[in-house]
């Protein structure tokens, strides 16, 4: 069918008078005269889409969705119209992937104003049908014999992810990523047999802080620094912020020999730890975090560590987030986690936390693949690893 120019916008305008004034039918005939010159935009699909849904036409309505999709793939409302379209033809999965489509688009976009009570109504259908889809395979489970209290941990987190009650984070170190090693947030410090003895010694490492904070805290220092040479880091708010300070015992593999002098049962304590003894490693710090103060979410540079928190000063309302999992610091209690996945910390209390932070390697890497590693960062002069 051939329209000239002045004819298919004429037909628009009649289709869009045609159904503000509630006559669908009509509307569907002017626009359906111009999608079939092939010459539509997406403008002309979506009110063919509205006319054919305004008309009772599920499958004309679906129809025209789709070739709006093909034209324009990141159009918000034609995921949540095909999403309608799947849902009332008893589709329920795929109407949840085009809500959840719709939702993914719109992060990062402006939403008009128009399009934002169906973005609310897209997240509580999601939520609503999660809901549903998770009470029946709770029951399911129950009836199997694998009830809430007769799961193991992985599975519990696996049908937590399902159900969208958590996120899925992976390792994302900013400078080193080595392939291959498990996605773990917190690690089983019982599975660590140097950790008994880090922990006896809780008492001796608090007396040497409580020293060093008894003379004015000399030592400690902003644990972010602006450089005019490098990008701000993402915790911007703690730039040169006594609010994160840190006094380091040993910095990128540098130690300190005046704090190490005045910390030595600390000092002491830590070498029971297979600490990376390579360039830029190892770290041993007091690490301090103010009243009210909170480190934002960021990753670590590197996945073929861990680090350790050896809780000395804990106040309440102090917390800790590494992937989906929260954990409040217990003095003397040691936590072990991957810090290349997303995590932070916040203090709500009234009282300074301070805990002592190291590293260690990363047990599943095997003694040359240690080796290799520090190879790699410290170039030619690399020692054997420990």
């Amino acid at each position: 069918m051939q329209l000239s120019n002045e004819e298919a916008v004429a037909l628009v305008r009649r289709g869009v008078e045609a159904l503000q004034q509630g006559r669908a039918a009509e509307a569907r005939r002017c626009f359906e005269r111009v999608t079939q010159t092939g010459r539509a935009n997406v403008q002309i699909w979506l009110l063919h889409a509205t006319a054919c849904r305004a008309d009772g036409d599920a499958a004309a309505e679906e129809e025209a969705i789709n070739q709006l999709l093909l034209i324009e793939p990141a159009l918000i409302r034609a995921h949540i119209m095909k999403a309608d379209c799947r849902s009332r033809a008893g589709d329920e999965q795929g109407a949840l992937k085009f809500y959840e489509s719709a939702i993914r688009v719109a992060e990062g976009q402006q939403v008009a104003d128009d399009l934002l009570p169906e973005l609310r109504r897209a997240e509580t259908t999601l939520a609503e049908s999660y809901a549903r889809l998770d009470a029946g395979r709770e029951a399911a489970l129950t009836a199997r014999g694998f009830g809430p209290g007769a799961r193991s941990p992985r599975f519990q987190q696996s049908l937590d992810i399902s159900a969208g009650r958590k996120k899925i984070f992976l390792q994302e170190p900013t400078s080193y990523y080595f392939p291959g090693l498990p996605q773990i947030q917190f690690f089983d410090t019982a599975a660590f047999d140097w950790v008994p003895a880090v922990e006896a010694a809780t008492d001796a490492i608090r007396a040497e802080l409580q020293a060093v904070l008894a003379d004015g805290a000399d030592g400690f220092r902003p644990y972010l620094h602006h450089n005019p040479d490098r990008p701000r880091p993402s915790n911007k708010a703690l730039v040169d912020s006594a609010d994160w300070s840190a006094l380091f015992l040993c910095e990128n593999g540098v130690a300190n020999d005046a704090f190490v002098a005045r910390c030595p049962q600390t000092w002491a304590a830590v070498q029971a730890a297979p600490m990376p003894r390579i360039a830029n490693s190892p770290t041993v710090m007091f690490s301090l975090l103010a009243p009210g103060a909170r480190i934002g979410a960021h990753c670590g540079m590197f996945n073929t560590r861990l680090v350790c928190h050896l809780p000395l000063i804990v106040p309440p309302k102090c917390g800790f987030r590494v992937g989906n999992e929260v954990r409040e610091w217990q003095e003397g209690r040691l936590l072990i986690f991957d810090d290349s996945i997303e995590h932070e910390a916040w203090n709500d209390s009234d009282r300074d936390r301070v805990v002592l932070i190291f590293d260690v390697w990363r047990p599943e890497l095997s003694a040359q693949e240690r080796n290799e590693v520090g190879a790699l960062f410290s170039g030619p002069l690399a020692q054997p690893a420990n």
